[in-house]
């Protein structure tokens, strides 16, 4: 059959459809079913869904009967066969992406775990325009809810950043309940996009963003430390939408010896346990004070306090600790004991 047939490509029982259209007649349970089958090939061996239109409707044009009252039968039964053949080929579009979809999410599983030969990850990679021997970042978001592969939010998100950035070298997936991008480590600005829809589409939650490492490795380093800085976030009770890993590596070397920092925070601020109603409006006071830059003026207006108020604060502070978080030199004190009792839960768990 040559190319310029306009039956090349086409379903073969469509010759015999056009010509028992005449009797207006719907398709069998049969044809349809026949039809769906043919489209989903189709799909399967390349077809464009508008190559598989064009074709059938080029050769129903040569071949229907030109008798005017057979013209409406006709086209009818041309919608049917058409309708049939393209739920076929959307039917296996659609499989086609569940399996990507579950090739990816197996592949990300394996590749976080850290637990797969290297030789067959990299091999893996390829096919999802990962280079596991270059530099990559992990973004990790939560939100108010738990999410699911194939959920509208992961849909939207990664509709979003793949619209923008394209699929290469970027692979968005899910993993326990968060939304997972792993992209190569010199685009930071996808990953901060990332953020940015993952928290429009969910109406809130947080994203924390790991270093840049390299190799398979790597994006486990960096899938690691954006969990723990979201926990460590959580512990500390913080808010921002967005956290750079970078930016809280000093807590992991606070924390590392644990009886040290509870030492600490019993020393320089277990004396406000004594302070009338309790050491919370001194540990708030501190919190604010440190977090406004030490300056007096921004720190009282978040504490809704003249800048008077505060200072007495401030003295009274001084004066049951023995330390002034006024002076740059003795301030590192507290401010270092103040972020170890966030991160052990001091008061409201003992030392």
């Amino acid at each position: 059959m040559s190319a310029s047939d306009p039956s090349a490509g086409c379903f073969t029982g469509f010759s015999r459809l056009i010509a028992t259209a005449s009797a207006a007649r719907r398709l069998t349970r049969e044809e349809g079913e026949a039809l769906r089958a043919f489209g989903e090939q189709a799909a399967a061996d390349g077809t464009t869904l508008r190559q598989l239109v064009a074709r059938h409707l080029r050769y129903a044009r040569a071949t229907w009967s030109e008798a005017p009252d057979s013209a409406d039968s006709t086209l009818a039964m041309v919608v049917q066969a058409i309708d049939a053949m393209a739920e076929g080929y959307d039917r296996a579009q659609h499989h086609a992406v569940r399996r990507q979809e579950a090739a990816r999410s197996e592949f990300l599983d394996d590749l976080l775990h850290g637990h797969t030969d290297l030789g067959r990850l990299a091999e893996r990679a390829d096919r999802f325009g990962l280079r596991l021997s270059h530099d990559h970042a992990v973004a990790v978001a939560t939100g108010p809810a738990l999410y699911a592969e194939g959920d509208d939010v992961p849909r939207r998100v990664e509709r979003a950043v793949t619209s923008r950035f394209g699929e290469r070298q970027t692979l968005l997936t899910t993993k326990e309940g968060r939304l997972v991008c792993v992209a190569p480590g010199d685009r930071r600005d996808v990953l901060a996009y990332f953020a940015e829809q993952a928290r429009a589409a969910a109406g809130g939650g947080r994203t924390a963003i790991g270093r840049s490492h390299r190799g398979a490795g790597g994006v486990v380093h960096s899938f690691e430390e954006a969990l723990d800085t979201l926990a460590l976030a959580t512990r500390l009770g913080l808010e921002d939408p967005v956290l750079d890993t970078a930016d809280f590596m000093v807590y992991p070397v606070l924390t590392r010896d644990r009886q040290a920092m509870a030492d600490l925070v019993r020393t320089a601020l277990g004396p406000l346990l004594k302070a009338r109603g309790g050491p919370e409006t001194s540990l708030t006071t501190l919190t604010v004070y440190f977090e406004a830059g030490c300056n007096t003026t921004e720190a009282a207006r978040r504490l809704s306090l003249s800048a008077r108020a505060l200072t007495y604060r401030l003295e009274r502070i001084h004066r049951l600790t023995g330390t002034d978080p006024t002076d740059p030199l003795q301030r590192y004190t507290l401010q270092t004991a103040i972020i170890g009792a966030r991160l052990l839960k001091w008061p409201a768990q003992s030392l």
